[in-house]
């Protein structure tokens, strides 16, 4: 019987690989998988393989397991392909994404996402993700790519727009994590509730939210959420990030627009002008706004993998609980023609009406033996769709520079940035483009250093 292969792409992000394979062996079909793990750090990949190999033993799994320097001898007869890297690292790009930034005046929270922190990330990784679509296109082109790399959005933009056979959905985990922070809100069982959700990434909305009540029936929870809101029993203290990250704004934006975002008020913090103002500090007070939380989680992940990492190699067994996260649902439903539904980042190919077509929508898809197959939604709301085309701008933008080799497009995505363009000035923000792109030597295409 043919069994699975699975290529990790990244495989040097040991815990990402511990949590996602942890998941594909809890699946019966899956345990017999030969696991291709590729890295471009020698070091780091075989520290992976050493928590890989504990992990099968301790599940019972008994694949293969293979180590590449090469991508595409670690792509060759894949049937998965999984995606989770991060061009340029915490050092030295994500730093001097911040420091250059901050240098003219822009706070940022995350910047792995929008604005001149997610365009100069999306310019340092389409390329490379643009070369495993053409190493898949040569060795495995049936495979289906998962990525969870971000800038999500214009990334799988960029890769449909270039490579339109090959099959992929971006993967994200606010959907299902939202939903659970809102049970834990509301003191109700996560299994309890019903959802529809629709939009971006990091920007989509729960339509209907719901919640299954002692007689069985479905009932709306929105009053209830905004109820517990207004009589402060929610948000509930956060449990992450050292509780540095409270969920205040997107509280205060469900009380305006009437529905729920799904990623953090953290990164919404920046996707919109209304939060990070200069020379407002009672803004950032009354929201509590983490400013520059993700170089924070960076230097604290990094000394957790440490710990972590050596834990699991003295550790006899490594067991894993199941996550929240699709890749191996998906995996398991298209392996098996076991149906499921999740969440994942398609072309919007007619599947949200007033949204651009050909962009990148967050909607739910039906996965089974056909593959992955997108509901469509119809129209949004329009305040929700109006909200959403602020950051589709800027992933347009973005998105024809680097089909089109096209520079000035990378400034007028800055341009069109909500956040950026409500604390800077047009030549502020040309003279911050220049400045990252000169730090960014060496980490972005040879076209955009050509004048």
């Amino acid at each position: 019987m043919k069994t699975p292969q699975i290529t990790f792409i990244g495989a040097g992000s040991t815990i990402f690989v511990k949590n996602i394979l942890g998941d594909v062996f809890h699946k019966p079909a899956l345990k017999h998988a030969h696991i291709a793990l590729m890295d471009i750090d020698q070091t780091r990949l075989e520290e992976s393989q050493i928590v890989v190999r504990k992990l099968m033993e301790s599940a019972g799994a008994t694949g293969n397991i293979t180590c590449h320097l090469n991508q595409k001898d670690a792509l060759q007869n894949a049937d998965f392909v999984v995606v989770a890297f991060q061009i340029g690292g915490y050092e030295p790009c994500t730093v001097t994404d911040f420091e250059v930034c901050k240098r003219h005046g822009l706070e940022q929270t995350i910047a792995d996402t929008l604005g001149p922190g997610g365009i100069m990330r999306s310019l340092r990784t389409i390329p490379h993700l643009w070369q495993i679509c053409e190493d898949m296109t040569e060795v495995c082109p049936d495979a289906t790519m998962l990525n969870y790399v971000n800038p999500m959005a214009m990334n799988t933009w960029a890769m449909y727009a270039k490579y339109p056979n090959i099959k992929q959905v971006g993967l994200c985990h606010s959907v299902q994590g939202t939903a659970e922070e809102l049970a834990r809100d509301l003191e109700l069982d996560y299994n309890d509730l019903r959802y529809t959700c629709a939009g971006i990434n990091h920007m989509a909305y729960y339509l209907t939210l719901e919640k299954k009540n002692a007689q069985g029936e479905y009932v709306d929870i929105y009053p209830d959420l905004l109820a517990a809101f207004e009589n402060g029993q929610a948000p509930k203290p956060g449990q992450h990030h050292n509780g540095r990250c409270v969920n205040l704004i997107r509280y205060e934006m469900f009380k305006k627009l009437g529905y729920f975002v799904t990623e953090s008020s953290e990164h919404f913090a920046e996707y919109t002008p209304y939060f990070i103002k200069p020379n407002r500090p009672d803004l950032i007070e009354r929201y509590k706004v983490p400013l520059d939380e993700y170089p924070k989680r960076c230097v604290e992940q990094i000394a957790d993998w440490k710990k972590d990492l050596e834990a699991f190699k003295n550790a006899d067994s490594i067991d894993v609980k199941e996550s929240h996260e699709y890749a191996s649902t998906i995996m398991n439903a298209i392996w098996t023609g076991t149906p499921s539904v999740i969440y994942g980042n398609v072309k919007n190919d007619g599947l949200i009406e007033n949204l651009p077509q050909e962009c990148c929508v967050e909607v739910a898809c039906l996965v089974d033996a056909n593959g992955i197959q997108p509901t469509k939604v119809g129209r949004l709301p329009s305040h929700l769709a109006a909200l959403m085309q602020t950051n589709i701008n800027v992933q347009t933008l973005l998105t024809e520079a680097i089909l089109t080799e096209n520079r000035d497009r990378i400034y007028h995505a800055a341009m069109l940035d909500p956040h950026t363009a409500a604390v800077l000035g047009l030549e502020e923000i040309y003279a911050l483009v220049d400045d990252l792109i000169e730090a960014h030597e060496g980490w972005l295409p040879a076209w955009v250093n050509k004048h």
